[in-house]
């Protein structure tokens, strides 16, 4: 059924454009240009750009940000230098569209660009319109039903408080044949999950097919066995678990097994070092964290806490805390850092001070059903500066100055 009191228009009908369209097309009156000439039974293909836009009351963008050939996977290309994606198409048809779209034109744009881009590279290219970032999770040869089946429809706005949102979230509600989430936030927010989730699936895929190389430079190991351990440990391995950005990696197993690793890796010649990547991650993270806090001393002019030196709550055990890691980095620059934690007899007497609060029992222990609230291990002072890297304390507290790490908005 045509839902007639919404028009659709697509810029770009090339190799994702095209069937995306048509599936807006089951829906709605759906128009579309592109520079080459297209055919298509449910679209209507204008001569013009002009023409999509004045006929479309939302328009979307669906050109390339390309690299050079060299750049696509397809040749080695680990060598050369990194380089950000060409958006010249991208701010070519913003250009042409602002001088053809009134003020009630809707425009989206679906391209793939990295975070950061829109703010910074399109928003200045439209005068009396607001772009929405909407980034599709599709895939060549399955284009039509990823885009009826996705896994979330992610949007983004400028504040993230844009009510269009709501109105795009009610254009795609009739094309769905699931039930899919509607992932809403900031340019940016919207930018980073697009590329990170893309990110996530090829370390997933690098990470599976390096077990694949250790088992054939170790022998006696069917890779599949492996795997499939892997793929149905579902309580920590393939969960939300580890999915909330806070501290890094710790304890006494993890990190000592990658440093293992990498000398696993040199002894079979492998031939790359993930686990180097990985431990080298690590500690530029701590180093970040104790910039960080560096300078909230500085600012505030108070001695540095960090609450919680064990390498997580309830257990006495330092080897491989990453609290530990972050007061080498402070200490490094010149800075004191005191530690408290009740298990690793660190006490502390009441004081004013810039907090890290290390240690959050949620976090660690929630999968278990624990429902033991975090509590404070030393009297805190009123004005004291309470940086939660885990952004559970509330924001709004009146006793303390909270700072989400993590959170720019």
């Amino acid at each position: 059924m045509i839902i007639n009191d919404i028009n659709i228009g697509f810029i770009g009908l090339g190799k994702l454009g095209l069937e995306c369209a048509e599936v807006f097309a089951e829906h709605y009156n759906t128009y579309g240009y592109d520079i080459y000439t297209r055919d298509s039974n449910s679209v209507k293909i204008c001569e013009t750009m002009e023409e999509t836009v004045k006929n479309s009351d939302w328009i979307f963008i669906a050109v390339q940000t390309p690299h050079e050939e060299e750049y696509g996977g397809g040749v080695p290309s680990a060598h050369l230098d990194p380089r950000d994606f060409d958006y010249n198409i991208v701010k070519e048809v913003l250009t042409d569209i602002n001088k053809y779209a009134d003020e009630s034109k809707n425009i989206a744009l679906i391209s793939t660009v990295l975070p950061g881009t829109t703010r910074r590279e399109f928003d200045e290219l439209l005068d009396n319109h607001t772009l929405i970032y909407n980034p599709y999770l599709i895939a060549m040869g399955s284009v039509a039903w990823d885009m009826v089946n996705p896994e979330m429809v992610i949007i983004g706005s400028k504040d993230a408080n844009d009510s269009r949102v709501g109105e795009l979230i009610d254009i795609y509600k009739p094309l769905m044949e699931n039930d899919p989430r509607y992932e809403t936030g900031t340019w940016e927010e919207a930018e980073a999950i697009k590329i990170f989730y893309n990110t996530m699936l090829s370390t997933k895929i690098g990470l599976v097919n390096m077990f694949q190389d250790f088992a054939m430079k170790i022998g006696h190991i069917d890779i599949d066995v492996v795997t499939n351990a892997l793929s149905n440990s579902t309580l920590r391995v393939i969960s939300s678990k580890y999915m909330s950005a806070g501290l890094g990696d710790a304890g006494p197993c993890h990190p000592r097994d990658n440093i293992a690793l990498r000398w696993l890796a040199k002894e079979y010649n492998l031939g790359y070092d993930m686990f180097d990547t990985i431990m080298h991650a690590r500690e530029v993270q701590a180093k970040n964290l104790a910039n960080f806090l560096v300078a909230q001393s500085e600012l505030y002019e108070l001695p540095i806490v960090i609450h919680g030196k064990a390498y997580k709550p309830d257990v006495p055990y330092t080897i491989g805390s990453y609290s530990i890691l972050i007061g080498y980095y402070i200490t490094e620059v010149g800075h004191d850092v005191l530690y408290v934690d009740p298990l690793t007899n660190d006490e502390l007497e009441s004081m004013q001070a810039v907090v890290l609060l290390a240690h959050n029992r949620k976090i660690t222990y929630g999968y278990t059903g624990n429902e033991e609230k975090d509590r404070f291990y030393f009297d805190i002072k009123p004005g004291s500066v309470l940086v939660d890297p885990w952004r559970k304390m509330d924001l709004d507290n009146t006793t303390y100055r909270v700072v989400h790490y993590g959170n720019t908005r």
